[in-house]
């Protein structure tokens, strides 16, 4: 089953990926109504989130960034099919990076740990491989399709990344570290951790929520320097990164304080621009579930 569904789908992607900017995004604009005033996506979960993290909003208000979001969400994901067939050249122009000389300077130095939240096209931050040196690692959840996982792979395959899942990252971490290999790692840090797992709670826009601390363990113990990767929609298809330190020795940090400056960047950037976080993701679920 998992190889059909693979045949049938994978022609549909791959005509999608070629198709011209403007009607690409003209399917896009299709899709989105299709998901956002057909089907209703996820609406209940995208209004209860808006309506907890943004209690001092206008309905009108709140409504405009709900539509925002499906418009960015479906032109994201389409993003990602793009990216089978966008060359290294291409890419360039589509993700600038403002500040790469940052990066190249640290790692210089030592092994980075870049985090960023699920803002804006977190997919394209692979490209970032096109400006430094050292091996980068992306960690990824794996696909239960494996042929599509085999896919996932060898496109992030072209940006020299090597794709790790959630439970291989620590060992990779250490046998490069014990190995004297330089790398860069990428994670998408903002997800929400199980009650039972969870070491560390504060306030996420405003709500009490269990924080995942998962890289600030690893940057402490083997004092790797860490990098917020801020990422900005310019445009329709175009973005903009900036890589802004927090700090350039992980054990030299008191308990928390990576994990909680990387709170404070994501909430930065998801007040700027709300319409372009992933509000369909389950964030505060968790909220009001704190042992006493």
């Amino acid at each position: 089953m998992q190889l059909l569904a693979f045949i049938l789908i994978y022609p549909l992607l791959w005509v999608i990926s070629i198709l011209p900017h403007h009607i690409f995004y003209g399917f896009s604009n299709a899709v989105y109504f299709l998901v956002y005033r057909i089907i209703g996506y996820r609406k209940d979960v995208v209004r209860n989130n808006l309506e907890l993290v943004f209690p001092n909003k206008r309905k009108e208000e709140l409504t405009a960034i709900e539509k925002g979001f499906y418009r960015h969400m479906c032109d994201m994901f389409l993003e990602m099919v793009k990216g089978m067939n966008l060359s290294k050249e291409a890419f360039r122009k589509k993700y600038n990076v403002l500040n790469a000389e940052v990066l190249r300077e640290i790692e210089k130095e030592k092994s980075v740990l870049i985090l960023c939240s699920h803002y804006a096209n977190w997919e394209w931050n692979v490209s970032i491989n096109n400006y430094v040196e050292s091996k980068g690692y992306a960690v990824y959840q794996k696909i239960s399709n494996s042929y599509f996982d085999k896919l996932v792979r060898k496109i992030r395959a072209k940006w020299n990344t090597s794709l790790i899942s959630q439970q291989e990252t620590t060992k990779t971490v250490i046998r490069n570290h014990k190995n004297n290999i330089p790398a860069i790692y990428g994670m998408v840090s903002d997800q929400s951790p199980q009650v039972k797992r969870a070491h560390y709670w504060k306030e996420f826009m405003g709500v009490r929520v269990p924080i995942f601390n998962g890289a600030e363990t690893l940057a402490r113990k083997l004092d790797l320097a860490v990098v917020f990767l801020k990422v900005s929609k310019v445009k329709r298809g175009y973005y903009q990164a900036e890589f802004i330190p927090i700090t350039l020795s992980g054990s030299s940090t008191e308990k928390n304080e990576i994990t909680d400056k990387f709170i404070e960047l994501t909430e930065l950037q998801i007040k700027e621009r709300p319409e372009h976080y992933l509000w369909t993701h389950r964030r505060w679920k968790h909220r009001g579930k704190e042992p006493k």
